[in-house]
């Protein structure tokens, strides 16, 4: 089996370096997974990388628009089939996969691991003991989470399953998977308690929380935190600990803490 990185041209606020598209290649065969945004640099890479194999499938991990502008087209260009675990606007696939599923690519059978959170669809791509992980795991950072008592319980899900390697859409691969795990989770703890920390000083609102849990980060990102400080709202809204009007989490919806009659009133 071979493993090839191909670094897209696209960085940004969301995308750091860049988007990383990921061939793999077994038996004279070869997957695309997150073919990436539709540069035509980018997709000569992608051809010159499979040129001498046989493509036959090309793997989204979620519809964000920097993993699948150009999935269509190059499915499309190539005629293999394009699968992904949901579909949207810009990502038609010919097989919506799911939990479990498996995909043969030469000798290695690819495993489909649902792991919502950074969107609800999210899957990542098992290979033995490799992990194609998008965006729910990425070298050098946190994410945003969408859902964020759903993406806890999809890290824990590939912890301890005998990975020793992750490749990122976005970022270095990483070995040590059960120690990234253990810092992504450390991590979301951390900034819950942080949160409750805010609400317990008299924020009310998902700015006021971003303003007291981020005041070392650039104000620019705090669009980009705030959707994370929102999943976590919905999952103590969730467990009781929170009220949220209509569950709304938008950024000045007013939060009710402690909550009527709970365990903190």
């Amino acid at each position: 089996m071979k493993i090839t990185r191909i670094l897209a041209n696209n960085p940004g606020m969301f995308t750091g370096r860049g988007t990383n598209t990921w061939v793999l290649t077994s038996g004279g065969r070869s997957a695309i997974i997150d073919p990436g945004p539709a540069l035509a640099d980018h997709q000569e890479a992608i051809r010159e990388a499979i040129a001498g194999t046989e493509p036959i499938v090309i793997l989204v991990t979620h519809c964000h628009l920097d993993h699948v502008e150009s999935a269509n087209a190059l499915a499309a260009e190539l005629g293999v089939p394009l699968m992904g675990g949901c579909p949207g606007p810009a990502f038609k696939p010919d097989r919506v996969v799911a939990d479990g599923d498996t995909i043969e690519v030469g000798e290695v059978a690819l495993e489909v691991i649902g792991t919502p959170g950074h969107t609800a669809h999210h899957v990542c791509y098992r290979a033995g003991d490799a992990l194609f992980t998008g965006d729910h795991i990425m070298g050098g950072s946190s994410v945003i989470v969408e859902h964020m008592s759903e993406y806890l319980q999809s890290l824990q899900k590939i912890r301890g399953t005998g990975l020793t390697m992750l490749y990122p859409g976005h970022g270095e691969a990483m070995e040590d998977p059960d120690e990234v795990i253990d810092w992504y989770v450390e991590h979301r703890l951390e900034r819950e308690q942080q949160i409750i920390a805010a609400l317990d000083a008299g924020a009310r609102t998902i700015g006021d929380i971003v303003e007291h849990c981020y005041e070392d980060v650039d104000a620019a990102f705090y669009a980009m935190a705030g959707r994370s400080v929102g999943a976590h709202l919905r999952k103590l809204a969730a467990e009781g600990r929170v009220g949220l009007p209509h569950g709304s989490s938008d950024w000045s919806s007013r939060i009710e803490y402690p909550v009527a009659g709970g365990d903190d009133a």
